[in-house]
């Protein structure tokens, strides 16, 4: 599926979470679902980060400091590289970048060595931020920070507000092509202290608390 797609199919899913967020009792996922979108955790996500425009990368060529640089990709998807020209990144790892880098400049230095390194993750800037919507004092859209949790952005929302239903909060994820809804127990963690539905953020998951049924 194309990058433009995905953000298309993004955008729609938090439009629809935002409706739902007002809502008490948005249905859970089954059980299996639930367990398979935990399992995919931040830890469990692919190591290998896909390049794209307004990514800032670092390329350094080892001993040949007059060829090392610090980059964007450009719209057009491409860097340039002393000696080497325009080379396109748009779509690969940094792994791939280097070698590809590595490989061109083989016909003006011997055995070079090649490293790529991301310093601005600017192309996932969206599709790897964290959302919390609902019954809060301020709904927010924050960048994914590894080992955050739920009570994390929760409170970078400040909080809920006085209409709240916090045990009927969920924690949308998207999983296999669908999104996957998990119940979490906001007001058992703020005040009992239970921490088993503080789960760990993945990038793009969104936190909704709907409002009590009055």
């Amino acid at each position: 599926m194309s990058e433009k797609h995905k953000r298309l199919g993004f955008g729609i899913m938090i439009s629809a979470l935002v409706a739902l967020a007002g809502c008490s009792g948005t249905p859970v996922s089954s059980q299996s679902d639930i367990e398979r979108a935990l399992a995919s955790g931040p830890d469990a996500m692919p190591d290998d980060y896909v390049l794209g425009p307004t990514d800032v990368l670092t390329v350094s060529v080892w001993r040949n400091d007059d060829l090392s640089l610090s980059v964007p990709v450009r719209p057009d998807g491409k860097i340039s590289v002393p000696l080497v020209g325009d080379v396109m990144a748009n779509g690969r790892t940094p792994e791939e970048l280097s070698e590809s880098i590595r490989s061109s400049l083989t016909e003006y230095i011997r055995e070079p060595q090649v490293s790529v390194v991301v310093t601005s993750m600017g192309s996932h800037e969206f599709t790897d931020r964290v959302r919390v919507t609902g019954a809060v004092r301020q709904s927010i859209s924050t960048p994914y920070r590894q080992g955050m949790t739920v009570l994390d952005i929760f409170l970078s929302a400040g909080g809920a507000n006085e209409f709240a239903a916090l045990n009927e909060s969920r924690l949308h994820r998207e999983s296999n092509g669908k999104v996957i809804s998990i119940p979490v127990r906001l007001r058992d963690i703020l005040t009992e202290g239970s921490i088993e539905t503080n789960y760990t953020i993945r990038p793009g998951d969104i936190l909704s608390i709907p409002e009590r049924n009055f």
